[in-house]
């Protein structure tokens, strides 16, 4: 391969505890020539110690944006708003290709600096499959903290926690009442995620997934206490629950939650929201008479910052180790371009 220089970014989100490379990895990526900068990062849920003990450089938090220019910055979520111009080549979520709000702003960041975005949703091969992605543990997560809420034991603030403190929470207790669950993209990752929370709960869900979804029950998905959508859609599909199923006579759905968070999105599947839940508040009333608590926080993961983080790392690493301009991160290439005059965004280079 040729020399890589890549630089670990600190998360500007408060509650973003993940890592796209643990140390381990850190080190098997120093060991192969990769030339390995970690930023200080309080927040993040392995020490920086232990990234300079693989033998990464360590830089203060936020300093990406002096970072030599053939540095490919990593991280998972947004960038902060500045700089106006992003000059290097990043990789992470961008959510900017199908419309979302902001995307248009942040791909002529790209274009004014002459950067270049490799978004990690469109690291895939050749049959579009996806090569790295925290999709089960989103999943896991989602379906846990309805769960929780669904029989009023999701306690706020969110705090990060381990898969065996949560599976422990989620263990019937003596006067949970048995209740109905239903899991739409069951086969996906994020459904069989979402699959083993209910498992943990006590629970043998419904699973929906493409054939169901082709030819969709309305009525019998509104029948369900717990709704879980792990569908991200890539192609317009009709919505699975509309403004006006929640006014719905037969409801008996009382707690929803949208793992996918594409809210925003021209192909959201779940119109009935416009604002993403958070750490502080995550769960929000959508109707009162009967209850009904819709769960739609976009970085699910980071409560279980070690398990997904670590396989997330070891999904990405070999990806990592042939990073270029073919291949899957070609893909994400030609993505961006595509994006960039879809937006009609002058690329300025």
């Amino acid at each position: 391969m040729t020399e890589l220089h890549l630089w670990l970014r600190h998360e500007a989100r408060t509650t973003e505890r993940r890592t796209p490379i643990v140390p381990d990895d850190a080190r098997r990526l120093v060991g192969n020539g990769v030339e390995l900068t970690v930023e200080e990062s309080p927040q993040r849920v392995f020490p920086t110690g232990a990234y300079e003990a693989a033998g990464c450089r360590v830089a203060p938090a936020g300093s990406w944006v002096s970072a030599p220019p053939d540095a490919v910055v990593l991280g998972l979520k947004e960038l902060p708003d500045e700089p106006a111009e992003l000059t290097h080549r990043h990789v992470f979520f961008g959510h900017a290709y199908k419309g979302q709000p902001g995307a248009a702003a942040l791909l002529r960041r790209f274009t004014a600096g002459g950067g270049t975005l490799y978004d990690l949703e469109y690291l895939v091969d050749d049959t579009g499959r996806r090569l790295a992605a925290f999709g089960f543990w989103a999943g896991y997560l989602g379906a846990a903290l309805a769960v929780l809420q669904h029989r009023g034991r999701l306690r706020a603030p969110l705090t990060p926690t381990t898969k065996e403190e949560l599976d422990g929470v989620l263990e019937p207790a003596p006067g949970d009442e048995e209740f109905t669950g239903l899991v739409v993209g069951a086969l996906g990752r994020s459904g069989r995620g979402a699959r083993a929370a209910f498992a943990a709960a006590g629970t043998d869900p419904t699973c929906w997934d493409l054939a169901e979804t082709r030819d969709l029950d309305r009525p019998a998905l509104l029948r369900h206490d717990v709704m879980v959508n792990c569908v991200l859609a890539t192609s317009p599909v009709p919505p699975f629950v509309r403004e006006q199923d929640l006014d719905d006579p037969g409801r008996r759905l009382r707690t929803l939650c949208d793992v996918t968070c594409d809210v925003g999105s021209p192909l959201n599947v779940l119109p009935v929201y416009d604002e993403t839940t958070d750490w502080d508040a995550p769960a929000r009333r959508l109707r009162d008479a009967p209850p009904l608590d819709l769960i739609a926080i976009d970085n699910l993961p980071s409560l279980l910052p070690l398990e997904s983080s670590t396989d997330f790392s070891a999904a990405l690493l070999p990806h990592l180790l042939d990073f270029g301009v073919s291949g899957p991160w070609g893909h994400c290439l030609d993505r961006f371009r595509r994006a960039v005059d879809a937006h009609g965004v002058d690329r300025g280079v």
